[in-house]
């Protein structure tokens, strides 16, 4: 997908900014003592904001802590943004104050279980997730990013990981995802040469959805939380969780999970929100969701 043109894209924002004009906001609460930040800035819609610019959105132990608390209390919400300020997304996980003899003790209980508890209640989150990347996406950054169902970038952003360069073995869940997510050949040249990519690389590899100018991408990203958080939210998690199951099982089902997957189909079918959206369809208007 290409950068849209400079007229195109102007004309796409300010429809945007049309749609959106009238949508609830509210001021930001701050979490993890201001270095993540959450607003809401549209109905069902919600947005955490990684604000940790002096550590370029480094990821530490209190931010990670508040992304795995708060992010299970939005599931009223069915949206989630997940984003950075000030043109940066997060350099990865905050080690530079660690001292190295800590580290090497205490790796796991300092970085590993935090980081993995962030990522597990961003997975498990039940509506869809979308990372804006209006910055650059490096190391646990990227693995964050990519822990979302969708990602939406700003052209020029860099995307990396850099464990061939720290020394660093890198944990098999956190390479799983990315097989699953680029393929095995693309991984490797991500891990083996750790050198940073583009984002229109990164577009072309399935590593990011989007791709739009830099001045954009807010109003881009919250147009398409918009349009997500619009649709049946039945449909929303029952399809998150079939895809999440399939991809987990390569394509292959428990027999168990097989038999959720279908009951969860069934009661699709004798819902009030899909006769709703079946007459909504007939009718050419919105439909009114119930989510029951």
């Amino acid at each position: 997908m290409p950068v849209p043109s400079r007229r195109s894209s102007a004309r796409r924002a300010r429809r945007s900014t049309r749609a959106t004009r009238s949508l609830s906001s509210s001021s930001p609460q701050a979490l993890a003592d201001g270095k993540l930040q959450l607003d809401h800035p549209a109905p069902r819609v919600a947005r955490l904001t990684i604000a940790n610019p002096a550590k370029r959105n480094a990821l530490d132990h209190a931010i990670l802590d508040s992304i795995a608390a708060t992010v299970p209390r939005l599931d009223d919400h069915h949206c989630l943004i997940l984003t950075g300020s000030q043109r940066m997304f997060s350099a990865g996980y905050d080690i530079g104050d660690i001292p190295d003899e800590v580290f090497a003790q205490e790796a796991e209980k300092l970085v590993a279980h935090p980081f993995m508890a962030a990522i597990e209640a961003l997975e498990a989150f039940p509506y869809p997730t979308l990372a804006a990347l209006g910055g650059h996406a490096i190391g646990g950054g990227l693995e964050v990013a990519l822990s979302c169902d969708l990602r939406i970038a700003a052209a020029g952003v860099k995307l990396g990981m850099p464990p061939a360069k720290l020394g660093l073995v890198y944990s098999h869940t956190g390479l799983q995802k990315f097989i699953e997510t680029i393929g095995a050949a693309r991984t490797r040249e991500l891990f083996l040469v750790g050198v940073n990519i583009d984002a229109e690389v990164a577009l072309g590899w399935g590593l990011v959805n989007r791709l739009v100018p830099a001045d954009e991408l807010e109003s881009a990203t919250l147009a398409l939380a918009v349009e997500i958080a619009a649709n049946a939210p039945l449909s929303l998690s029952g399809n998150k969780r079939v895809i999440g199951e399939l991809v987990r099982g390569g394509g292959r089902l428990d027999p168990a999970i097989e038999a959720e997957l279908i009951e969860l189909r069934r009661a699709c079918f004798v819902s009030e929100d899909f006769r709703e959206g079946v007459r909504a369809f007939g009718e050419k208007r919105p439909p009114r969701w119930q989510g029951r």
